[in-house]
């Protein structure tokens, strides 16, 4: 064996692969300490992200952005959103309209029901059932539940003043929802902001156009725009936990370039980089965008995130507490 070939082996041949046993026993905080010693294949994603998770939280000068798609509002990981900004986990959440829809129907009491992949959509149509994935949602716990939630704020926020800003008005949401699992709520108690730039691309988005045309209610949204800047550019790093791909991905990615990029970055992902959309796009594409920083600490998770986040949060918060 070459002299060059121990060399480059010394440098990869470092950490051995260990192999690990399940019991009832077993807590979660034992399971992703486990991933990180078995190593293959997410399993060390896993273990890496709750790393990556720890040292952003535990960094007091970093901006911690928290985004996520609408789809997870639609699931009981709301609850779980909830309660990560109520930990801390955001100083600002950036979303969809989907999400705030979602947030908005099941905090006013819309029931949405377990359902199945394999429903025939047409008979689903006509009985009046939206299917969103594995998750069924009758007609009038969504559109005529949020238009009617709406159209009541708006009418009585026309009457504050005729301009609003998509933070203030998700805030006043927030503020107005009873519901403990609402992200919105938990943003609102925490003096968190919620930034949708796509906020007109949904049931609470149409509903503020329409109220406009008979009100004249005016949605500022590039108000929303400086507010996320003026933290961007006042905070010493930038960090990420993102969570799906589309809009809210890329704002949270588009706004870290301007701090030459994130610091910090766990992607928890199902789409793949090979047809170059965003949502597939990986961390290490965003280096060359400066949108993530090379030196950062960085990694993506592909998988379900209904079944990641919880096992990502709860090994950070072990590792964390473990110090």
């Amino acid at each position: 064996m070459s002299d060059f070939v121990e060399s480059a082996r010394r440098d990869i041949l470092v950490e051995s692969v260990s192999d690990y046993t399940v019991s009832h026993e077993m807590t979660v905080c034992d399971l992703v300490e486990a991933f990180g010693k078995s190593h293959g294949f997410m399993a060390s994603h896993v273990y890496n992200a709750s790393r990556v998770l720890a040292a952003m939280l535990s960094d007091a000068d970093v901006l911690k952005i928290f985004s996520f798609t609408g789809n997870l509002a639609a699931t009981g990981l709301r609850g779980v959103i909830a309660q990560l900004i109520r930990e801390g986990f955001a100083d600002v959440v950036i979303t969809t309209c989907g999400a705030v829809d979602h947030d908005i129907a099941r905090s006013t009491g819309s029931r949405y029901y377990k359902g199945d992949w394999l429903y025939d959509d047409a008979f689903l149509r006509s009985v009046e059932v939206h299917r969103l994935g594995n998750v069924l949602i009758p007609w009038e716990g969504y559109g005529i539940a949020i238009e009617k939630f709406t159209r009541s704020l708006l009418d009585e926020l026309v009457k504050v003043k005729k301009e609003w800003s998509g933070v203030e008005l998700l805030a006043e949401v927030g503020k107005r929802l009873r519901d403990e699992n609402s992200f919105l709520r938990a943003a609102y108690e925490k003096g968190v902001p919620v930034v949708v730039p796509g906020l007109l691309d949904g049931a609470f988005g149409t509903n503020i156009v329409f109220h406009s045309t008979m009100s004249g209610l005016k949605l500022d949204l590039l108000a929303d725009e400086k507010l996320l800047s003026e933290k961007v550019f006042s905070a010493r790093k930038v960090g990420g936990l993102i969570v799906g791909g589309g809009i809210s991905k890329h704002h949270a990615l588009w706004w870290s370039q301007f701090k030459e990029g994130m610091e910090y970055s766990v992607y928890i992902t199902t789409a793949v980089e090979y047809d170059g959309s965003l949502s597939g796009a990986h961390l290490r594409e965003a280096i060359t965008w400066g949108k993530v920083k090379p030196s950062g600490k960085s990694v993506v998770v592909y998988g379900d995130a209904t079944v990641l986040l919880p096992i990502i949060v709860v090994g950070a918060k072990c590792l964390m507490k473990r110090g």
